[in-house]
């Protein structure tokens, strides 16, 4: 029992990882701009049909389809912001919410009109043997998958703490009007933003699509970092972390331990908790306002 419980743990932890890279791309955004990006599946999505597009249609090798994907999920960030948010800049949050819902149907069209919206699979370049170690049996796919969500995550920390573009990020992501008084070129680091934030879901988007393929049912499985944002702080980065890693190894838990129908479910009853007595999260900033 014990064995099967940590089995269990460490797969959570493996699954969970991909959970904190996606809730990054969402923190990112919501400090940087003050909203919640609910098409973060669909941008996922998008980078994996690229990385087919690259690696199955045209052919190309593994590296330069990943630098490609990466590129291109760059550029499609950029043009989210500058053509959909930048406009609405002073206007009500609201306004910037439902365009981030509206960009889940555009993205979805357009994976249904280029790519058919059939589910592809992908060729691996991860082996998928598995690893023993003692009495635990971890994918190498897994391992490796996690490895690089933990190193990428690491890097977009690492900018954002030890760089000036990261300097200007926090300061923007406190206030706006006195990063703009300190000589901060504000919108351009939102574009960062955004351009970041796509990267880290497209990255997400290959390694999820090397699991179960690429297409629009891949969307569903982002939503599971929904929870993982607000468990650890809306508006944390190693709260980001946390909460992705928490809920990935209670969701294998509550499967392998209770029901396995609850692995699909278990996310959104943390979230239901996390609402109702952690509303800031772990390590989220409280606010207290005043009506």
């Amino acid at each position: 029992m014990a064995v099967d419980v940590l089995q269990y743990f460490v797969n959570g932890l493996m699954v969970g990882g991909l959970y904190a890279l996606i809730a990054l791309s969402i923190v990112l955004i919501i400090k940087a701009t003050a909203v919640f990006n609910f098409a973060i599946g669909h941008l996922m999505m998008l980078g994996g049909l690229f990385y087919w597009t690259f690696m199955v249609a045209l052919g190309l090798p593994v590296w330069l389809s990943i630098l490609l994907s990466l590129a291109l999920a760059a550029v499609v960030g950029a043009l989210i912001q500058r053509l959909t948010l930048h406009p609405l800049i002073g206007q009500p949050p609201m306004a910037s919410l439902m365009v981030t819902v509206a960009l889940m149907y555009v993205l979805l069209g357009l994976a249904v009109m280029l790519w058919r919206g059939s589910i592809m699979g992908l060729p691996a370049f991860i082996s998928a043997e598995p690893l023993a170690f003692g009495g635990l049996t971890v994918s190498r796919q897994f391992l490796v998958s996690f490895i690089i969500c933990m190193v990428v995550f690491g890097i977009f920390v690492a900018v954002f703490r030890y760089t000036q573009t990261g300097l200007h990020m926090r300061a923007t992501a406190e206030d706006h009007q006195v990063a703009r008084a300190k000589g901060i070129k504000v919108d351009n680091i939102m574009l960062i933003t955004w351009v970041i934030a796509s990267i880290a879901a497209a990255v997400g988007g290959i390694l999820l699509g090397l699991r179960v393929g690429v297409g629009p049912p891949m969307t569903m499985i982002a939503l599971k970092a929904f929870p993982a944002v607000l468990v650890g702080g809306i508006d944390s980065i190693p709260g980001a972390l946390v909460g992705g890693l928490l809920v990935g190894v209670l969701e294998q838990l509550a499967g392998g331990l209770i029901d396995p129908a609850l692995m699909e479910i278990a996310p959104y009853i943390v979230l239901l908790i996390a609402l109702i007595f952690m509303p800031y999260g772990l390590f989220g900033l409280k606010r207290i306002e005043r009506i």
